[in-house]
């Protein structure tokens, strides 16, 4: 029999418990953000963040190795990629005819595209692989400072300005006859996620991002229609698959991060039929 209580608290298993901590902490951060992205639809707009953010990698990682730009950071070239590519379908969907999706689409396959041809261009060794499925059990003193600053910037902004992104959340019309100024908020909203994107990817990768933001608020949404009470579901929902995952990963020498996402998977497609069956 598996004594759970020795993986934990044992010494040799330091890292998992950090991992654990770490995880925690950021589930607040990932409720808040990823009920927003479920509630105004841009899952597809946060995934084109997301590979975006894998084009602005490589393009630094290429530029400090053979240009000897020291300055420009693997984390900085991520950050523009993504912010720039949330930013721009941003402003596409609000002031453009062009279709939305087909957008997404084209950011999404370009931005990937562009990362890979220049990380295959980048002399030297390249995990390109740890990019895209994380180190969560590797994690550092200052990946925890990173993930705690990384909540301060979530939730105050969002306490602050929580009846302005309720009104924004379910009717813009009637949010901007209240004077709520949506396009800015709506930009706003879509910086926080990229940056929240790109700070979570050297924690647990692109893969893993956007289940976190996606799967758990979603199940969340089975069980509750009130915006505050979903964040809070959805935060809880995560700091239970990260935990329950990377100690399911431990005890069955599984790879922690797939295993964390088919765990959030299953609690979603559960919760589902949950609701199906109880709305009859």
């Amino acid at each position: 029999m598996i004594d759970i209580h020795s993986i934990i608290f044992s010494p040799e298993w330091g890292f998992l418990r950090f991992a654990i901590l770490v995880g925690i902490c950021v589930s607040p951060a990932l409720g808040v953000i990823g009920t927003m992205v479920v509630t105004r639809r841009i899952s597809s707009l946060a995934g084109a963040s997301t590979h975006a953010a894998l084009g602005g990698f490589g393009l630094a990682l290429f530029l400090q190795r053979v240009c000897m730009l020291e300055w420009f950071t693997p984390t900085l070239g991520a950050v523009i990629g993504a912010v720039g590519a949330a930013v721009a379908v941003g402003l596409v969907s609000i002031f453009a005819r062009e279709r939305e999706d087909t957008v997404i689409g084209a950011v999404w396959a370009v931005g990937m595209s562009i990362g890979l041809l220049f990380l295959d261009r980048t002399p030297g060794y390249v995990d390109w692989q740890g990019y895209l499925f994380g180190s969560i059990l590797l994690l550092t003193e200052h990946d925890l400072i990173m993930t705690l600053i990384l909540d301060a910037v979530i939730l105050i902004p969002t306490v602050i300005f929580f009846p302005a992104l309720l009104a924004m959340s379910f009717d813009d019309t009637f949010a901007r006859l209240r004077g709520i100024k949506v396009t800015l908020m709506y930009i706003g909203l879509l910086i926080l996620t990229a940056l929240t994107i790109v700070l979570l990817i050297n924690l647990v990768g692109i893969m893993l991002v956007i289940a976190l933001l996606t799967l758990p608020a979603a199940a969340a949404g089975c069980y509750t229609s009130h915006l505050r009470s979903t964040m809070f579901l959805a935060a809880l929902f995560n700091a239970l698959f990260i935990f329950c995952g990377l100690l399911l990963s431990s005890i069955m020498a599984l790879p922690s991060g797939p295993t964390v996402v088919v765990l959030a998977g299953i609690v979603y497609i559960s919760s589902m039929i949950w609701k199906k069956y109880h709305s009859k």
